[in-house]
């Protein structure tokens, strides 16, 4: 099961996050300061993407200037989630064109739209590129 999800830039900001499990305000921070820490220390050319957190594991892929991180319980498996953010982000890419960190920033509710769409209490839903688009083109044609 996915605890949580976080989107941050190298300076450590978060952009974007959705909490599958119960936290209260002052873990939460604590718990994006030290997820930062850990994945962003690390060598990106000669370390996995899997990290041991506390009793859980980070998976994270970094793209341009953000790092994607997924905490999951130990017994998940990482390559699963591994290929759900590079679907995430290709469907990122395909919705908004080359996506950037502005785009999550000013566009925050379409791609929590998106990750609603992928992802259900804390489980991948959805693996369909195709699929996931054509939601999104249903929802954009109610507004």
């Amino acid at each position: 099961m996915i605890r949580f999800m976080l989107v941050q830039n190298r300076q450590g900001k978060t952009r974007l996050e959705k909490w599958y499990s119960n936290y209260t305000e002052h873990e939460r921070r604590r718990l994006k300061a030290e997820v930062h820490r850990t994945v962003a220390s690390r060598d990106q050319k000669h370390q996995s993407n899997f990290v041991e957190f506390q009793n859980h594991r980070i998976v994270y892929r970094r793209y341009a200037g953000l790092f994607f991180c997924f905490c999951i319980d130990t017994n998940d498996n990482e390559l699963s989630l591994l290929e759900a953010i590079h679907l995430f982000v290709e469907v990122l890419d395909a919705y908004h064109g080359n996506v950037c960190e502005l785009d999550l920033v000013f566009n925050f509710y379409w791609v929590y739209a998106i990750l609603d769409e992928m992802f259900l209490a804390g489980e991948i839903q959805e693996t369909s590129k195709g699929v996931i688009l054509a939601r999104m083109d249903q929802l954009g044609a109610l507004e």
